[in-house]
């Protein structure tokens, strides 16, 4: 499998459900989200700013894939609540049919934009390394079925690799009749 067809398998509306375990601060999150995943034209003009931003041609890229997500949250031993929403531009470059770089205008640890190294393994799981400026991220997504995937992530301190937060979600495809 090639990374776009990865992401091309990943398009639809999704159901999540994730647990985040702090370890730096001992606390338990739980998350529903509801999760989109679209195609997008390379010639969108998020799409065209975050490939300059990047000093990327659009002659580098097949596809380009907008993920939309509204999440309500439920932090710590008080469960507060908190609802948020975003979206995140992806962008994947090939270098090999099992290895490359994922641009996106979103990082999973931190809102800003970051360019994430990735691999594919035989079983199609999918690994995202991502390094921001005091932590790293480790995700795995994989499909235990066509409309069922999990994904699990562990966050680490840069310096030490001391782990500081692991999750893991099931995501469910909403199927529209």
């Amino acid at each position: 499998m090639h990374i776009e067809q990865f992401f091309l398998n990943s398009v639809g509306e999704w159901k999540s459900m994730r647990s985040r375990h702090s370890l730096a601060f001992q606390e338990f999150e739980g998350i529903r989200s509801k999760i989109k995943i679209t195609p997008t034209p390379t010639n969108d003009s998020r799409v065209i700013k975050l490939l300059k931003d990047n000093l990327i041609t659009t002659n580098e890229i097949n596809k380009a894939f907008l993920i939309n997500w509204e999440a309500k949250s439920e932090w710590g031993d008080n469960n507060k609540t908190e609802n948020s929403s975003g979206e995140s531009i992806l962008v994947p470059l090939e270098i090999s049919n099992q290895e490359g770089k994922i641009i996106r205008s979103v990082g999973y640890t931190e809102a800003r934009q970051v360019i994430s190294l990735y691999k594919l393994l035989d079983d199609g799981t999918l690994i995202i390394y991502s390094d921001y400026n005091h932590i790293s991220t480790e995700e795995r997504i994989w499909f235990v079925s066509n409309n069922l995937r999990s994904r699990s992530s562990v966050t680490r301190a840069s310096d030490s690799l001391a782990i500081l937060q692991t999750s893991y979600a099931s995501e469910i495809r909403c199927i529209k009749k």
